[in-house]
């Protein structure tokens, strides 16, 4: 496995991966409609290609066969300061393969690159990956409740860590 900074036409893999690993990792968490609306919201053509422009970085896991694995996505969010991890996902069938903590690594490392300090996301307060990230150094910042549209909410938690 390698890991590899992404271009636009890694959008179709990044769709494939979130669109295999969304209805298992969410299922038991939101209704099927809340999930297929934040995956043509967030993960369309024109919402990636927007994330490209808008600076964001991805960053693809790919196997030994050269096949994309998982992604990452990040950007900057207060310069020389702070970074958001907004993705990381994994196939269900290589998860616990090292691919997330490597891909993680990489977001982690482009940060720093940037001379940013601490490293922020948000979690489904019950995502059991909530639990990966406490692991991992983060911790709760704050919890939120934020409307998408649709009549739909992220029921969040913002964790930050020092980097």
């Amino acid at each position: 496995m390698k890991i590899r900074l992404a271009t636009k036409q890694d959008i179709p893999a990044i769709r494939h991966i979130a669109h295999e690993t969304w209805p298992v990792a969410y299922a038991q968490i939101i209704t099927k409609e809340q999930l297929d609306y934040m995956l043509a919201l967030i993960y369309s053509n024109q919402a990636l290609e927007e994330q490209f422009n808008n600076g964001h970085y991805f960053f693809m896991a790919v196997g030994d066969d050269n096949q994309p694995i998982g992604f990452a996505g990040t950007s900057e969010t207060e310069p020389g300061k702070s970074w958001k991890l907004h993705k990381l996902y994994v196939l269900p069938g290589v998860q616990k393969s090292g691919a997330g903590k490597a891909l993680m690594q990489a977001v982690v490392d482009i940060a720093k690159a940037h001379h940013a300090t601490q490293l922020l996301l948000n979690v489904n307060r019950s995502n059991p990956a909530y639990n990966y990230y406490i692991k991992s150094g983060f911790e709760v910042a704050e919890t939120v409740d934020i409307p998408i549209g649709g009549g739909f909410f992220m029921n969040d938690y913002i964790m930050k860590k020092q980097i």
